[in-house]
């Protein structure tokens, strides 16, 4: 951050031992800030003796209510999410818990006085389109079909954003980011929430014969390393003042079976073989992102090629989660 505004503040990150906030509280410890992180089902990931943990269900205001209580800052990155097996099967998972969720943190935070609040949205919230998507294009056609529920979701959670952030009285700053498909360390591995990339790293690394890829590799994504998206979060948390929602992603699109071959390259799987498998659940064919706005409003760049981010992931995982045995 140019200007540090967060340094020996009182910040929030709810989901502290999710994928995103794990991320965040290293970068906020880093910066100097007073961390106050929720958890909720799962064990705190980092332990640091200035993070003040606190065990919450964040669908209950006054759990709500107390997550805020004297914070200075909150960074919401807690969240109901899976992958696209659960999501496939279950696409109302995401939808209540969210909703209720979402709602309850903004007003407690509203209440409280909380300086800004940043929220992280998605880009689900578009229609399906040949051209990269700029942030007020959200409306120019229908949500992907399988995206529907978790979109809708989406934009009702940005409404709800601008409503405290434009539209009330006396409005709270609300800042609003529309990550693309976002890997790294802290990643989920599980089989039953990870993403793609988590996924085939995981297959490749236990050298699975053939490497199931779900859909026929032809699926396009923006893909962003969990740190270049820290570094938007922080860039959009200093410099942002008003209800603008922003894109943060690469601005680059790769193929699924790029994303194959460059996880089987970079964990020097030789003679792997790829089968692609049509008949399980796929996302989006195409989801390609304008990041202009990101550039010229916070002069954020994501700097990690995708070659260097898998290989930093796949590093991590190894590392973390097998132990040093499989250390490459």
């Amino acid at each position: 951050m140019e200007n540090n505004i967060l340094q020996n503040k009182k910040v929030l990150v709810t989901g502290g031992a999710g994928f995103i906030g794990v991320n965040v509280i290293r970068r906020l410890l880093n910066l100097g800030a007073n961390v106050r992180a929720t958890i909720f089902r799962s064990e705190p990931v980092i332990a640091d003796s200035r993070i003040e943990y606190i065990r919450l269900d964040l669908s209950k205001k006054e759990d709500c209510k107390k997550a805020v209580k004297d914070m200075d800052y909150v960074f919401m990155c807690a969240a109901e999410s899976s992958g696209a097996s659960i999501i496939n099967a279950a696409p109302m998972i995401h939808v209540t818990p969210n909703d209720i969720m979402n709602s309850l943190m903004l007003q407690s935070a509203y209440q409280a006085g909380v300086k800004k609040l940043l929220w992280i949205s998605s880009c689900t919230i578009y229609p399906e389109a040949d051209h990269p998507l700029k942030e007020d294009e959200v409306f120019n056609g229908p949500l992907f079909d399988k995206y529907f529920f978790v979109g809708s979701m989406k934009r009702y959670g940005e409404n709800l954003c601008r409503m405290y952030g434009e539209k009330i009285n006396n409005p709270m700053q609300v800042v609003v980011v529309r990550p693309t498909s976002v890997y790294g360390p802290y990643d989920k591995f599980d089989w039953e929430s990870s993403h793609v990339i988590p996924a085939l790293i995981r297959k490749v690394v236990e050298r699975h014969n053939p490497i199931e890829v779900w859909g026929d590799g032809t699926a396009v994504k923006d893909l962003i390393y969990i740190d270049d998206l820290v570094d938007g979060m922080l860039l959009a948390m200093e410099k942002i003042n008003a209800f603008m929602p922003v894109n943060l992603g690469s601005g680059k699109q790769t193929s699924i079976k790029e994303i194959a071959e460059t996880i089987i390259k970079a964990d020097g799987y030789s003679n792997a073989r790829i089968a692609y498998n049509p008949s399980k659940p796929t996302m989006l064919p195409k989801m390609l992102i304008d990041v202009s706005r990101a550039k010229e409003l916070l002069g954020f760049t994501a700097k990690t090629s995708v070659d260097d981010g898998i290989k930093k992931t796949i590093k991590w995982y190894r590392n973390t989660r097998l132990g040093p045995k499989n250390r490459s």
